[in-house]
């Protein structure tokens, strides 16, 4: 993959201003988010905020019947496990309920309250790890249900945990740049997937996740050149998208909604228009099995705190990476 040296992103961890991506990420992982929102295309038109759709109008689970809803098995239709087969994601309704995502949602308001203040306007700031410290993360990232659900869809008698994630693109904060996860996760397989379970309902203005429909894709877009530095990269995926008639899923989200999005998955989300952040938890799962790849790149972030004592071709399976969900 090429590099654009005319310019330097600031927003790069000093270390990897210089050089190509083959090189290991210098920052944190709000640092690398921080960067990498600044490879997307935006239009320079300044949009008025609307309200945003709050919190689903409803009481709050207790923390037991949050734990006991995501330890139940969900009734998945054979016809999604196909449609993920064929496109590479799937939206799977009312995965969650009102409830559950509404305490979820409170808490994880705290959790990032802490973490990053209330100054955050028109970034995307985020979380990770937080099912070593906090006990509903832990029930969701180590959940039967959703764990079950991504072997189920990768069609795997087990997979394990990569890492847990909270995403909240604040209000005002721009568009997600085109990508897909293979690049992102440094394992020696496309067998892994994330569950993509947003904390409200989400509105087209909101920016919910886009999905480019089939796992070709790839293949449609494999020529061209990624810029670590620039929105060059984002935009020709955007333009060999509409050139080659790709279809693109990009309706909303309602409450409960979960996606399933495989490694082999191009995606984007739309800028935040409304004044409510858009909020999602995102964990991902790989295959038991897997090994971590020989040459890790700067993309795949702060990998290393997701598979402490791992190196670069072992066996991903460390202390943090458990066995959570079984296929039935």
């Amino acid at each position: 993959m090429a590099l654009n040296k005319s310019t330097v992103n600031q927003r790069l961890p000093e270390q990897n201003r210089d050089g190509g991506i083959e090189q290991d990420w210098a920052g944190n992982d709000q640092d690398w988010w921080d960067w990498y929102v600044t490879l997307a295309a935006n239009e320079n038109v300044p949009t008025e905020l609307v309200d945003g759709p709050g919190l689903p109008d409803v009481e709050a689970a207790t923390d037991e019947q949050v734990q006991h809803e995501l330890s139940e098995p969900y009734d998945l239709d054979p016809a999604a496990i196909a449609s993920f087969a064929r496109e590479a994601f799937v939206r799977l309704p009312a995965v969650l309920s009102p409830a559950v995502v509404r305490r979820l949602a409170e808490r994880l308001e705290e959790l990032l309250r802490d973490e990053h203040g209330d100054d955050v306007a028109g970034r995307f700031t985020a979380l990770e790890q937080m099912w070593l410290h906090d006990d509903l993360m832990r029930a969701v990232a180590l959940s039967p249900r959703i764990g079950g659900l991504a072997a189920a869809l990768l069609d795997e008698p087990g997979v394990r945990l990569y890492h847990d994630n909270a995403l909240s693109k604040e209000p005002g904060c721009g568009r997600t740049p085109w990508h897909h996860d293979a690049e992102h996760f440094p394992l020696q397989t496309t067998q892994a997937v994330t569950a993509w379970m947003p904390m409200s309902a989400i509105p087209g203005r909101m920016g919910p996740l886009s999905f480019a429909r089939g796992r070709e894709v790839l293949g449609e877009v494999s020529d061209l050149e990624f810029d670590k530095v620039g929105t060059s990269y984002d935009e020709a995926v955007s333009r060999r998208f509409v050139e080659r008639d790709v279809s693109v899923e990009s309706g909303p989200f309602a409450v409960g909604d979960v996606s399933f999005h495989s490694a082999l998955c191009f995606h984007t989300a739309g800028p935040n228009l409304t004044t409510q952040p858009r909020r999602a938890l995102a964990t991902t799962y790989f295959a038991d099995g897997a090994r971590v790849v020989d040459s890790p790149t700067l993309i795949s972030g702060t990998w290393r705190e997701f598979l402490p004592g791992v190196e670069p071709g072992g066996l991903a399976a460390s202390d943090l990476n458990p066995v959570v969900g079984h296929r039935n």
